[in-house]
């Protein structure tokens, strides 16, 4: 895709006046950094920090028996949340692979909001809809909604600033407004930090992003770009699809199996996950952990006693560890545990590693 082709969010000019640089990011032109990736980072770990990731997907779910259609479509189980409440949850194939990781928001049973990936979200909903039964309707609802998300250890400080709700359980959300604008407030995120995710109307995303920009100045924060996103996700371990999750990556393999509904008596995929569940994965992600100079990334092969067991997913520098991380897919018939030790090839240089069970920096999201 080239860069005419690349979409623009609800606040591009804004992110131009702050001095981004931008990347092509699943199909829309990002800000990747303003200050710096290391800063930005450590503003979110240590203070707060302010990411737009308006590229998400949004999409609706509604009509009678909405949320029961969802259940048996999606991975989840539904029926363990209620109203008010987010989930995280897989959409499959029949053989077991991850179309899309999303969070769905229950609205009521009769209206599920969606929030998938970006590249992702025509086949989300094309495969949703056209599974819905009479009276369900599925609407791709992409540039309705901006989705900003306010993370760090000061997040509850900085909407309060703005009059927005914050008492609210992990994965838990509010209907609010700031100044006449709707918007709805969840308190999740993927950093690994307390947070919370706020979503306004396109329309509206500019004068709530000013607005939430001075509070979290405020606060000793700064406004965030994906780079330091990922260096966030990569130390908590979470899962991005197209690096550790995809058609041919099984939850089971990235260790999301916590988000599928076993008992469920149907949903996409479920009787090749049961099989593999049963069988146990051929392949599970684990975190590798320098011990050696360099930087790793994604895709490099890794080695046992000069045996191939397996590649990285994701790698970067951690600027919380100031070390090299990396995700990676080892072979289980390896017997891998915590503490091996295994070399990743870089450039033809063997780079020693540790194994270690994901996240590399301790979790703060409660």
């Amino acid at each position: 895709m080239s860069d005419e082709e690349l979409k623009q969010g609800p606040i591009h000019t804004v992110h131009v006046e702050l001095g981004a640089t931008f990347a092509p990011f699943g199909g829309w032109e990002m800000p990747v950094s303003y200050a710096g990736t290391v800063a930005e980072h450590t503003a979110v770990r240590e203070n707060v920090g302010l990411f737009d990731v308006s590229h998400l997907g949004k999409a609706l779910v509604a009509g009678p028996g909405a949320a029961e259609f969802l259940n048996t479509t999606l991975s989840n189980d539904l029926t363990r949340i209620g109203p008010g409440k987010a989930q995280y949850t897989l959409c499959c194939t029949e053989n077991g692979g991850v179309v899309d990781d999303l969070i769905v928001y229950h609205v009521s049973d009769d209206e599920l909001f969606l929030v998938p990936n970006a590249a992702n979200t025509a086949a989300v909903v094309e495969a949703l809809a056209a599974a819905a039964p009479a009276g369900v309707t599925v609407t791709n609802q992409h540039r309705d909604h901006a989705v900003f998300a306010v993370q760090g250890p000061k997040s509850r400080e900085v909407l309060e600033a703005l009059g927005l709700p914050t008492d609210i359980a992990y994965m838990g959300f509010a209907d609010a407004e700031y100044e006449g604008a709707p918007v709805r407030v969840c308190r999740s995120g993927y950093t690994g930090e307390r947070g919370y995710e706020v979503l306004p109307r396109w329309d509206d995303a500019e004068r709530v992003f000013r607005a939430l920009l001075d509070a979290v100045r405020a606060q000793g924060g700064q406004a965030a770009g994906l780079g330091a996103r990922d260096t966030l996700r990569t130390e908590m371990g979470y899962a991005l699809h197209g690096h550790e999750l995809s058609v041919d990556i099984s939850p089971l393999e990235a260790r999301v199996g916590w988000a599928v509904g076993w008992n469920k008596p149907q949903f996409w995929g479920r009787d090749a996950l049961l099989r593999e569940k049963e069988a146990g994965p051929a392949r599970k992600l684990w975190g590798l952990r320098a011990l050696d100079r360099g930087v790793l990334r994604q895709d490099l092969t890794v080695r046992r006693d000069g045996d191939e067991v397996g590649r990285t997913t994701s790698g970067t520098f951690s600027p919380t560890l100031k070390i090299g991380i990396a995700l990676a897919l080892l072979d289980t018939s390896a017997g891998l545990e915590p503490g091996d030790e295994v070399t990743v090839d870089v450039r033809g240089r063997s780079l020693r590693t540790e194994v270690v069970a994901p996240p590399f920096v301790e979790d703060h999201t409660r």
